[in-house]
């Protein structure tokens, strides 16, 4: 198998230092975020000369860039505010194709699951379709990450089910997205809304997976603190033996105050599942 880099644990770190990091790990594959107030992401409106800024440091440290996340919700309760936020999301894919990214991660959205009504369903498969004709025309793909809804209290992340996680939702999902739209598969963020259901999903999406997330957490105080893979109790060895999926795996470790560390552990763990591990 093949991994890369995930984007956010890098939140905190200027652009060019993504690259550093990545090429000291011996990553050739790592993801760019689009949107937020975070340092690491980049801004929603770039120059041409911002842009080349990107493909130089692509060539300078020897790292693709050809993942890029952004940041959307298509399960809002307000259809003028739905609207903006899917002309917002179309402006950051045409800004992610010009910085020559193939790939886009898009939430669905953080509305709780058991919130959802027919109104937001139909919003949302719009949305959708109107984002994979833009990237269709582009080039691109969609892959709609399986992420739950977080609140916090202090460190602690505490997550409820939205229509990527709940399992009559995601079914639903799977059935009515067009089938050019895949699925960004986060097996730890499953876990973490539902310890108890091993399947994580993956019976559902198996054959839609573009993409994935590795990741694992930590239990703390009725929650969740980020981990790597090997940190919690999911078992990769078995999981990836399951999977379908043939592409980039990207180690997502999401805590800053030790990420070089986060990212170790997960490399070494992951040499333990039994799977070969390249890096390009």
């Amino acid at each position: 198998m093949i991994i890369g880099c995930g984007e956010w644990g890098y939140r905190d770190l200027e652009i060019e230092d993504h690259f550093r990091v990545s090429q000291k790990f011996g990553f050739h594959y790592m993801e760019l975020g689009i949107g937020g107030t975070v340092a690491g992401r980049l801004p929603e409106q770039m120059t041409d000369e911002e842009v080349s800024r990107i493909a130089d440091l692509r060539k300078k440290y020897d790292v693709e860039t050809p993942f890029c996340c952004l940041e959307d919700d298509f399960t809002l309760p307000d259809p003028a505010a739905h609207e903006q936020m899917v002309a917002k999301t179309i402006s950051s894919i045409r800004l992610a194709s010009r910085l020559g990214a193939k790939l886009v991660r898009l939430f669905a959205g953080f509305t709780h699951a058991d919130q959802m009504t027919e109104e937001i369903w139909q919003r949302l498969l719009s949305g959708m379709k109107e984002c994979d004709e833009v990237c269709q025309e582009l080039g691109m793909t969609i892959a709609v990450e399986t992420h739950g809804a977080v609140t916090f209290t202090g460190k602690v992340q505490h997550h409820k089910h939205t229509v990527t996680t709940d399992r009559t939702c995601l079914e639903r999902l799977v059935k009515d997205l067009p089938p050019t739209v895949g699925f960004c598969y986060d097996p730890g963020n499953m876990r973490a809304v539902n310890p108890e259901d091993t399947r994580y999903g993956l019976d559902i999406i198996n054959d839609r997976i573009n993409y994935c997330h590795l990741k694992d957490w930590r239990s703390a105080k009725n929650g969740w603190t980020p981990g790597t893979p090997g940190d919690g109790d999911l078992d990769y060895a078995e999981l990836l033996s399951k999977m379908k999926y043939d592409g980039v795996y990207t180690l997502e470790y999401e805590e800053t105050d030790d990420l070089e560390d986060g990212i170790q552990r997960g490399i070494d763990y992951l040499k333990t599942t039994g799977q070969t591990i390249e890096f390009r």
